[in-house]
């Protein structure tokens, strides 16, 4: 992965152009403030820059002894297929090391990337979502199985 810079420094991050990755990503809306509030509120963060433009990102909310989550990883579609996002994977799980567990949620499709990186299939996990016939519609969440009623 030459020709690539890696930080773990959230103080150093360009939250307008974090933002701008997670747009172009596509990762969706998330916002200079939210990022900022998430990114800085994280035990763990990886950030990649090519020629000065931050390229990657991801950050890992963590406890220091039981469970890290691995979160918002993203990589710009023009550095795709370089490795960098099973880098970022690879960086966050080793700045977790010594947790209990450390989750993930997998966009649908992408069980396979992260089996490769040694992530299993979680048997019980449940979630609430500030919008859930969202997360249903592309596939995060089911309702089958659960005692929620359907809309």
């Amino acid at each position: 992965m030459g020709g690539y810079s890696w930080s773990d420094r959230v103080d150093d991050v360009d939250f307008d152009e974090l933002s701008e990755l997670y747009q172009v990503a596509p990762l969706g809306n998330k916002p200079p403030e939210t990022l900022a509030t998430t990114f800085g509120n994280s035990m763990f963060a990886c950030f990649v820059h090519a020629d000065g433009a931050l390229v990657g990102a991801g950050r890992a909310l963590a406890d220091g002894v039981d469970c890290a989550y691995l979160a918002d990883v993203a990589v710009h579609p023009d550095h795709q297929g370089q490795g960098l996002g099973s880098g970022i994977i690879r960086r966050l799980v080793e700045l977790a090391q010594g947790h209990k567990k450390i989750i993930l949620y997998a966009a649908p499709g992408t069980e396979a990337f992260y089996g490769r990186l040694g992530f299993l299939r979680m048997n019980t996990a449940m979630g609430i979502w500030s919008d859930p016939d969202r997360a249903i519609e592309i596939g995060l969440l089911s309702r089958e199985d659960s005692r929620l009623p359907s809309t």
